[in-house]
């Protein structure tokens, strides 16, 4: 059994231009243990999934279809209300949350509140769902700081007071202040440099083996899960466009999207060559393209591309791909 499986999930947002189809008919499982590195461009509907699975979205949220599974039972059906919003608050979910499930916001300065000291906010996760004194929850903090590798003495300080790289790290020690199965990182290295990047994913990684946590790593950056990710997909315009380990789609792509993007980074020890852009920027998803959203961009587009939908084609080894071609496409052939 896995511990997380999302089946069939669609989430649109009602909007005053109409609704905003933010993720459409997404299917994915993670075991633990696993990274997931889930990749796309800007407003592809990355951060918009992660908060769907921790249910986390805003009032105008509205689940069309599907399921969330963790660890067996379905966290998302009884939580729907019936025109389709969910539910405010529901202690099930609340338990949940943080102590089994919990996130890594994007952009860290913007996660803490700037005028409680950071210690204190995540003594106050602490003690929301475990009975312990506040001395114990501080020692849980100065715990997990020397993890992360934050100075104890830096505990009672702001959020300003840290510097990019620090508050970061606070975030992380924050998520895993109940050791929980499953952690959502959204854009965790963001604006931070390529060395910064590299210390704060190696110490994810580290802390994830050590205490076996399953982990969904939300990035525009393909580079940043090649290392760290056991498998990957692929979204673009709320769809999962490919989906597979790792291993097997960088080295045998079979969607023209996921092609593109990857060609859009430089290989470090292939050949030098010149990096390629897609053409074109992504689509309005509150009227996306008919047939194959990605069919206005790609170079293998033909005419049904753009009147039908792709089905999902499930290659031998498990990758999956939602293209017409997708085994030409793989083969590296003409389409």
């Amino acid at each position: 059994m896995a511990l997380l499986e999302v089946k069939d999930l669609t989430m649109h947002f009602k909007v005053k231009g109409g609704w905003v189809y933010a993720v459409e008919d997404v299917n994915f499982a993670l075991e633990s243990g696993e990274t997931l590195g889930l990749v796309g461009e800007s407003g592809c509907g990355k951060t918009t999934l992660g908060y769907g699975i921790s249910q986390l979205l805003p009032d105008n949220a509205h689940i069309k279809s599907g399921q969330i599974f963790f660890k067996g039972q379905d966290i998302l059906t009884p939580s729907v209300k019936k025109n389709g919003t969910l539910n405010g608050y529901r202690p099930e979910i609340r338990e949940l949350r943080w102590k089994e499930i919990s996130m890594i916001f994007q952009g860290a300065m913007n996660a803490f509140n700037p005028v409680q000291r950071v210690g204190n906010q995540i003594v106050e996760a602490i003690r929301v769902h475990d009975k312990v004194t506040w001395q114990e929850a501080e020692d849980r903090v100065a715990e997990l700081f020397k993890l992360v590798g934050i100075p104890e003495d830096r505990i009672e300080n702001y959020p300003h007071e840290y510097s990019g790289g620090m508050r970061q790290r606070a975030m992380i020690a924050m998520a895993l202040v109940h050791n929980p199965s499953l952690i959502i990182a959204d854009e965790p290295t963001t604006a931070l440099d390529v060395i910064m990047q590299r210390r704060i994913l190696s110490e994810i990684e580290k802390i994830q083996k050590q205490f076996s946590m399953a982990m969904i790593i939300i990035t525009h950056d393909v580079s940043v899960v090649a290392n760290v990710a056991d498998k990957i997909a692929v979204m673009y315009a709320g769809r999962i466009m490919e989906y597979g380990n790792i291993k097997d789609v960088f080295k045998r792509s079979a969607n023209p999207y996921t092609k593109a993007l990857f060609g859009g980074f430089p290989n470090l020890k292939g050949e030098k060559k010149r990096i390629a852009s897609i053409p074109g920027n992504p689509p309005s998803l509150v009227e996306p393209p008919s047939g194959c959203r990605f069919h206005p961009r790609c170079k293998y587009a033909k005419e049904i591309c753009k009147k039908e939908k792709p089905k999902l084609i499930t290659f031998p080894n498990g990758q999956q791909s939602l293209c017409h071609f997708a085994r030409e496409v793989q083969a590296g052939g003409a389409v």
